[in-house]
């Protein structure tokens, strides 16, 4: 589990060069409040509609802890394996924007409240990477400005402004545009199964700060470039790609890496400069002196502790201890939502292996198809199971099964009721079966004489027997009868 493993590298004209990647990514904190104000944090609300007085810096008013804020924090810093600072100071940074009232963000600098973690990804072939958690930091942000709805002038909302954010910073520890993809949901849904953030880029609720270096293999960090404001994994990608690019460009040519701030220009697919990299001083971070320390006791923390859920990595291992391969636990347990679905049908009585096949190969791929989550999906699980348990009881097809999946997500109703109605029962009449089979041989004699010489094209056979009967035929039976008229070994 090591970050030292075989680095994928791209070619330039010197060589191979290695991508070295560094994430820091804000999650807005799960909360009916504001980290230091009771304000609203509802999205799509009307522009300035949840700002208190506090959020507005109006003279003399004096910010809050909103504890919930500081346990959520405390719950994601366990849920990445994480340090928990049992004492955390909060900082200002100053610097001036119009959709920063004060002038300053409250945020937290030299003592964090949480500090090192990690965050398992698992790579293509099976590879476990680790990724290091350098810190997690209670921040607020700020408000939003808006520059396309008058000619001549901005607009500020300050909705925003104060919400309470989950800054997450990771150690230079990805070589790929496709491992950072990789983190960023994994730590998307390891947040979610806290539920301390929704996760939800398009609303800005999780978006992430890109580093990006390069260098040849096995040599020192090069200087990087921060791209700022991202909230789309497509894009993510993009950018460390072009960026990544151009940086070999720059040095292949004789040139330097100059440590600037970027934005990636998703028309173009391009990054181009914001302003020169800030350091640490430029900020002039000093400790908020209208909040105290945050202090808490060791026993809270074993508290929260105790009441976390099963984590996507527990879970996965969970998962494949009952026989799934590493692919489909992966899959299943990708989302929170998608896990309890899964575990939803073996409680109604499926046994691991058949749920999964049956949800990745055809449940999955109709949702997908459609566009929709499985929260979304209009067959339940429990009218899966049913599906599943017709099959395993011999009473309908694997055919038959697809059939009846299609017809509850289109009608709704109940699987066994519609294969009553409809008459879609498995034929395991051995006479009409066998009727069937004496009439496809019987039709083909070319395909029997190939089939002595080669018995694979048995299955040939057996598709057209359950084509003849409507996919209502009991598979088994049909195969063994095909082998027995023609002869051919078991």
């Amino acid at each position: 589990m090591s970050t030292e493993r075989a680095a994928k590298l791209i070619q330039g004209t010197t060589g191979g060069w290695e991508v070295v990647v560094g994430l820091e990514v804000h999650c807005q904190v799960l909360s009916n409040a504001k980290l230091f104000s009771g304000a609203a944090t509802a999205f799509g609300a009307d522009p300035n509609s949840q700002v208190s007085f506090v959020d507005a810096a109006m003279p003399g008013m004096l910010p809050v802890i909103n504890k919930f804020c500081v346990e959520q924090a405390v719950r994601t810093g366990l849920g990445l394996k994480a340090q928990i600072n049992l004492r955390s100071v909060f900082d200002r940074k100053n610097y001036f924007y119009a959709d920063l009232p004060a002038g300053y963000q409250i945020s937290q600098y030299k003592n964090p409240i949480v500090g090192e973690g990690e965050v398992l990804i698992d790579l293509p072939g099976g590879e476990v990477a680790r990724v290091g958690i350098e810190r997690l930091h209670l921040e607020q942000d700020a408000g939003k400005s808006i520059h396309d709805q008058h000619p001549d002038h901005s607009f500020v909302d300050l909705n925003r402004a104060g919400i309470a954010l989950m800054e997450i910073v990771t150690k230079p520890d990805m070589r790929s545009a496709e491992e950072a993809s990789l983190f960023l949901r994994k730590l998307r849904a390891i947040v979610r199964y806290l539920g301390t953030c929704d996760g939800n880029m398009e609303e800005g609720s999780m978006r992430a700060d890109v580093n990006v270096s390069v260098r040849k293999p096995g040599t020192p960090f090069n200087t990087r470039c921060e791209i700022k404001n991202m909230n789309s994994m497509r894009f993510i990608v993009q950018a460390i790609e072009y960026e990544s690019r151009r940086q070999i460009d720059v040095l292949e040519s004789g040139g330097t890496i100059a440590q600037q701030t970027l934005l990636f220009d998703t028309k173009t697919g391009e990054t181009r400069p914001m302003r020169s990299k800030e350091e640490a001083h430029d900020y002039r971070y000093f400790p908020d002196p209208d909040l105290l320390p945050l202090e808490f006791e060791q026993s809270w923390v074993d508290e929260i502790a105790a009441s976390l859920p099963e984590l996507p990595d527990a879970k996965k291992d969970r998962f494949m201890a009952m026989g799934l391969n590493a692919y489909d636990a992966l899959v299943l347990v990708a989302e929170k939502e998608t896990a309890e679905y899964f575990e939803a049908m073996l409680a109604a009585g499926v046994d691991a292996k058949s749920a999964a096949n049956w949800l990745n190969n055809e449940y999955f791929g109709r949702l997908n198809k459609a566009g929709l989550s499985v929260t979304e999906g209009p067959v339940s699980a429990a009218a899966n199971a049913e599906i599943i348990k017709m099959v395993g009881e011999n009473i309908i097809s694997g055919k038959i099964a697809k059939d009846v999946l299609d017809i509850v997500w289109a009608e709704g109703g109940d699987p066994r009721a519609i294969v009553e109605t409809r008459g879609l029962k498995q034929v395991t009449d051995t006479g009409a079966i066998e009727k069937a089979v004496d009439a496809v041989i019987a039709a083909n004699p070319d395909k029997v004489e190939a089939a002595k010489l080669k018995p694979a094209m048995a299955g040939w056979f057996v598709g057209q027997v359950m084509k003849a009967t409507g996919g209502k035929a009991n598979p088994g039976t049909v195969n063994a009868l095909i082998k027995a008229r023609l002869g051919l070994p078991d």
